[in-house]
């Protein structure tokens, strides 16, 4: 979800100049979110064996979307990916969809699979943020946007609803009210039991309440985390819908999470955030929000065997072998609260060395 968050200023910028008709082609995770982006028209869902996904493989499936894209009648397919991500599998299947203009970057020379190309350069030669990458890829189509900000709507349905749970809670909705979200969706990203706890103890004596998130199957996570911070948090995993989740962001004075979906929608949202940042691509960091990044390395038998990965993980990236501190984490957090410090947005290349 975060990546297609991500793009939405490419496709915004798409929209804009030629106003299309925009179809996104998504996994099945990703298509919850792809509701409350309002440029996007149309939404096909496929979990396709080159990207990470929970869903069935079949090569017969591959056959079968082809033809169900062929009859979309495309004019044009443009391949969102990470510099790690080779972009010809789905060129290869637009290409057997008929679709006559392919667009993407590549490492190497892909003929006839794409019709339009940027070569492949990072990150050998420099490292951008993910959003500024996408805008680059579709600027070679004359797609430009003077409004450059991640975009995801909250409904109002979505308001009045999350409001009345977190009444039926106990939880005053006139006051404010902070997030930790704990979950993740690789085990190298996770920051410890304990260290949510103590960090959740240490906030607590603000008076804020803390709003514990997740699916219902983090809650095996977030339920003890509460517990173990006491009367002041509150456990909300598998409770909010995506919308109510995307309205409780937005109403949130702060948030403290791990680098998941969570930080990209207080991203749109302008929510201020703390990102507790496993170092796996520095890309991926809050676009234009106010907050702080605290780093954190990948245990060594976690990391990836991607040689590319593996690269930017030893000459291109930051590294920060100690986990950051609940004590520091907590300061930040009332800093951020007060208003007294991260006035400017985080900066889109902290991560990421030159």
């Amino acid at each position: 979800m975060g990546d297609l968050i991500m793009t939405t200023p490419a496709l915004k910028a798409l929209k804009e100049t030629f106003h299309c008709h925009l179809t996104v082609l998504t996994s099945t995770m990703a298509q919850h979110i792809a509701g409350f982006i309002p440029v996007i028209d149309d939404v096909i869902v496929s979990d396709l064996p080159w990207v990470k996904s929970n869903g069935a493989r079949e090569g017969a499936g591959l056959i079968e979307l082809a033809n169900r894209l062929r009859g979309y009648a495309f004019d044009a397919a443009i391949i969102f990916t990470v510099y790690s991500q080779s972009a010809l599998p789905a060129a290869m299947l637009t290409m057997m969809a008929g679709i006559p203009k392919r667009l993407a970057y590549c490492r190497e020379n892909p003929y006839d699979l794409l019709t339009h190309w940027l070569p492949e350069k990072e990150p050998y030669s420099f490292i951008r943020h993910q959003v500024q990458r996408d805008l680059n890829l579709v600027a070679v189509t004359g797609a430009t946007t003077n409004d450059d900000s991640l975009l995801v709507t909250v409904k109002d349905g979505d308001r009045h609803s999350t409001a009345y749970k977190l009444q039926q809670a106990g939880i005053d909705t006139s006051k404010e009210y902070v997030i930790f979200h704990p979950g993740v969706s690789e085990e190298k990203r996770k920051y410890s039991m304990d260290g949510w706890v103590e960090l959740g103890k240490l906030v607590a004596g603000t008076g804020l309440p803390i709003l514990l998130t997740g699916t219902a199957r983090e809650g095996e996570l977030t339920g003890p985390i509460a517990t173990g911070i006491g009367d002041n948090a509150l456990d909300m995993a598998g409770r909010l819908t995506t919308g109510e989740f995307i309205a409780l962001t937005d109403g949130a004075a702060g948030i403290v999470s791990v680098n998941t979906v969570t930080i990209h929608i207080a991203a749109a949202r302008k929510t201020p955030v703390i990102v507790l940042y496993a170092l796996t691509n520095p890309q991926h960091t809050p676009w234009k929000v106010n907050g702080k990044i605290f780093p954190f390395n990948v245990d060594e038998g976690l990391q990836s065997k991607n040689e590319v990965i593996a690269y930017v993980r030893n000459h291109r990236m930051v590294q920060q072998p100690v986990l950051p501190r609940p004590a520091e984490i907590a300061q930040a957090l009332e800093n951020l609260l007060r208003e007294s410090s991260y006035h400017e947005p985080i900066p889109p290349d902290t991560l990421i060395l030159s």
